[in-house]
């Protein structure tokens, strides 16, 4: 019975993992591991695939039809250490029977804390403000310098009212109601890729009245085909100009070259970008050179412990999956 069980412990994970996610593989068997934090070779993933029963991959590892083939029948489990799985090739994963596994949940709270974070740096200037700083440009106080555009008072539209973008709107709405103004005046969520709208004072509008009448918009819905490239230059210009634009879900619903436009010719104040397309995004990108746009480099889970639960959570799926077991987060196919 234990030689059964651990053949069909025989998996491929392809990143070096967090340690307590690790730890459970270790405990399970037969586990081979491209055993690297850099992203592995696509000759090393279809060598280190084949023959395997199960596979454990990040959101950077594209699992197309030619790892599917090179991994042959015996695949029957794939868990991926991300919420997104458009990595995946899932309508020939599903023509194929492999059940998959992903991790939803444990990393809203990090990644709704890094929106707003993300929210305030990019609206208040903190980078610039820090390079200015730094560089000497700090000479004294001045009425205007470094001014931003604050939170008190606006409309935030929210793209993807799903789990983090209500985070966002708790976070955001318990620091306003600690400031002296009060609370924010309201909050907009787009109709075509809402989540749950029956919280605090949020209502769904159109896609085109959220830009228009939104001081804030944060992205934060789910890639699909009708989201792809929908932050485009016709949404841009339909935006404030004092407007700022937060995405931290998915480079590829933003159109970058529009969004490069807009921001060089004032059509909106800023842009702050956890999510790009590609990624890593090329350091001689124009949207690098621009004041008005911070872009970090997809951080939005980076907290030991979310990135530890994630990696638990992706290694019981894959675990659970090979002995024919319930996965505790499955993506239904």
């Amino acid at each position: 019975m234990r030689a059964a069980a651990r053949q069909l412990m025989k998996v491929f994970v392809t990143r070096r993992i967090p340690p307590e996610g690790q730890a459970v593989l270790a405990q399970a068997g037969v586990i081979q591991q491209w055993d690297s934090d850099e992203p592995i070779p696509q000759s090393e993933l279809l060598a280190g695939v084949a023959g395997k029963d199960g596979l454990l991959c990040l959101l950077s590892d594209r699992i197309d039809k030619e790892v599917l083939d090179a991994a042959g029948p015996s695949l029957k489990v794939i868990s991926t250490l991300s919420v997104g799985y458009d990595h995946l090739a899932i309508d020939e994963i599903k023509k194929r029977g492999i059940r998959v596994g992903y991790t939803p949940d444990v990393l809203t709270d990090a990644t709704a804390e890094i929106t707003v974070a993300l929210l305030l740096a990019t609206s208040r200037r903190l980078p610039e403000s820090v390079e200015e700083a730094k560089n000497g440009g700090w000479t004294t106080w001045k009425p205007l310098w470094m001014c931003g555009y604050g939170l008190s008072g606006s409309t935030v539209g929210i793209i993807g009212l799903g789990r983090i973008g209500k985070h966002c709107l708790c976070f955001n709405l318990a620091s306003q109601h600690r400031a002296r103004n009060g609370i924010l005046s309201s909050w907009l969520v787009g109709e075509t890729v809402r989540g749950e709208c029956s919280v605090f004072c949020s209502f769904e509008v159109p896609l085109a009245r959220l830009a228009e009448e939104s001081d804030f918009i944060i992205v934060t819905c789910s890639l699909m085909p009708d989201t792809q490239g929908m932050c485009n230059r016709d949404f841009f210009r339909k935006m404030k100009k004092t407007a700022v634009f937060i995405n931290t879900s998915r480079g590829a619903v933003v159109n970058q070259d529009d969004l490069y436009d807009a921001l060089v010719k004032g059509h909106i104040a800023a842009a702050g970008l956890d999510v790009t397309s590609p990624e890593p995004l090329p350091p001689a990108h124009p949207l690098f050179s621009l004041k008005n746009c911070v872009i970090l480099p997809h951080i939005g889970s980076a907290t030991y412990a979310t990135r530890n639960t994630m990696s638990v959570l992706a290694a019981n799926n894959l675990l659970a999956g090979l002995k024919g077991e319930s996965m505790p987060s499955e993506l239904s196919l």
